[in-house]
């Protein structure tokens, strides 16, 4: 297609790393993310990425769109490490933010100075001034609002995410977190302390004080998937009551319409009594008749004609039970979501690097100094002239083609007539170089300016300069 792009993949994901993933059908195999264009059908108005398929995966995101379209609570939910400039790459989480804010959601935005000191070894100062300077004013001037269930905050100075962090350490072990991330006897123990901070992070948006348990999608590249797989079993093992599903799958629909199935709830570290609880509450369900079944509820007697009605049945079941934890003060979690972008290629080929100042444009940048980077940028040309004419260039391998597709142009046919052209030799390089310099001059120009009035904004979010 006219995004995609093509070679081999390395199949480790590092969220420290400079991963370069380019065979993204392979994620759907080798880690269980679902491929976006399943579900992209179900959105109104979807963000332009997931229209042209920069949003390429997901996990578990059909709780954050059903609870979009229900006009129920949500969240979004994304950090930034502050080691070194904020660039178009970081640019795309912060859209993504941005735009889940827009479709109602609450917003969650952390500088992890936790990370960048344990794991970078950035001073504490620094990773201050850094988070305030580079990412928080440019995510403030692209649009995120100051406004009710919308936060900024710096990982140090976020106490009951910390003190999450401390709980959620008792549902994971040394041997788990190596596995996910290749930990050794060397790694101290602050970068493990950084890891549960990630995933107190991720899910401290459904703690009580902030609305309690609602679905939350995490925008990230495809290197960070570790922190979510990490991330979605202690939310799980932290569930003091579990609902488990068990069908015949011969004839898990019966003729007449009943359900051959039965749930069965299973207590971890509960009481007789709140076993009790939780049973009444099931039995007062408005789906049909519940049926005691010994340590089970058995659904044979309620109609429930297709696998969508049984979802819907599931679905409030542990509505309920999730309720019943946070009456009893409890967590309740709901596993995270999380949606999968692509990585933008370096100027200079390769992923785009904070570390590599050559690689990126920094959102921060000399717009007249950006402009030249462009202009050096490594393209999807050929070799010479008369090769490009003949054979035309390949705008999948090209990093200033990208700069359109992900940012720079909001017209889909103005990116399908430029493609065309390319691949038929019609347009050169030098052309596309100079039109894209002239945009990320004058995008730049705008910014900056949208930057310095941000300032004015940052107390709203309780940050002083």
């Amino acid at each position: 297609t006219l995004f995609n792009r093509h070679s081999a993949m390395e199949l480790k994901l590092d969220p420290w790393g400079a991963v370069h993933v380019d065979d993204y059908n392979k994620l759907f195999v080798e880690f269980g993310i679902s491929n976006f264009d399943q579900i992209l059908s179900k959105l109104e108005h979807p963000h332009p990425y997931m229209r042209r398929k920069i949003i390429f995966g997901h996990r578990g995101y059909e709780s954050v769109l059903a609870a979009m379209q229900r006009h129920e609570p949500f969240a979004v939910m994304s950090g930034f490490m502050p080691s070194g400039r904020a660039h178009f790459g970081h640019m795309m989480v912060m859209n993504e933010i941005i735009w889940h804010q827009q479709q109602g959601g609450d917003a969650y935005a952390a500088v992890a100075d936790m990370e960048a000191h344990s794991v970078r070894g950035v001073s504490w100062e620094r990773c201050r001034s850094l988070g305030i300077n580079e990412y928080i004013l440019s995510l403030i001037a692209l649009g995120f609002a100051p406004k009710e269930g919308s936060h900024i905050y710096f990982q140090s100075k976020n106490y009951p995410m910390r003190d999450l962090a401390f709980e959620l350490g008792s549902e994971a072990n040394f041997s788990e977190v190596s596995a996910i991330y290749g930990f050794s006897g060397e790694t101290h123990i602050s970068h493990m302390e950084s890891v549960m901070a990630q995933s107190a992070d991720i899910l401290h948006p459904q703690l009580k004080q902030f609305g309690g348990p609602k679905p939350v999608v995490i925008p990230v590249g495809a290197d960070q998937d570790p922190h979510i797989k990490l991330t979605r079993d202690p939310a799980y093992r932290m569930r003091k009551f579990l609902v488990e599903l068990r069908t015949d799958l011969k004839a898990p629909f019966q003729s007449n319409g009943r359900c051959a199935s039965y749930i069965s709830i299973r207590g971890k570290a509960a009481s007789p009594e709140q076993m009790q609880a939780a049973e009444a509450a099931l039995k007062d369900l408005a789906v049909g008749k519940i049926k005691r079944y010994e340590e089970h509820l058995d659904l044979t007697d309620i109609q429930i004609k297709d696998g969508a009605g049984l979802a819907a049945l599931l679905e409030t079941i542990e509505g309920l039970i999730i309720k019943l934890e946070t009456d009893q003060g409890h967590y309740g979690f709901m596993p995270p979501a999380s949606l999968y972008h692509r990585f933008m290629t370096g100027l200079t080929g390769g992923k785009m690097s904070s570390s590599k100042p050559e690689s990126h444009i920094a959102l921060t940048e000399e717009p007249k100094e950006a402009g030249k980077k462009i202009m050096r940028a490594i393209t999807g040309g050929r070799q010479s002239l008369a090769e490009q004419k003949k054979l035309g260039g390949e705008p999948e391998k090209c990093s200033i083609y990208e700069f359109l597709v992900f940012h720079l142009s909001d017209d889909d046919k103005e990116l399908l007539e430029l493609d065309a052209e390319c691949r038929s030799g019609r347009r050169m390089c030098g052309t596309c170089k100079k039109d894209v310099a002239e945009r990320i001059e004058r995008f730049l120009t705008e910014h900056q300016q949208a930057r310095k009035a941000a300032v004015d904004i940052l107390p709203e979010f309780g940050i002083k300069l």
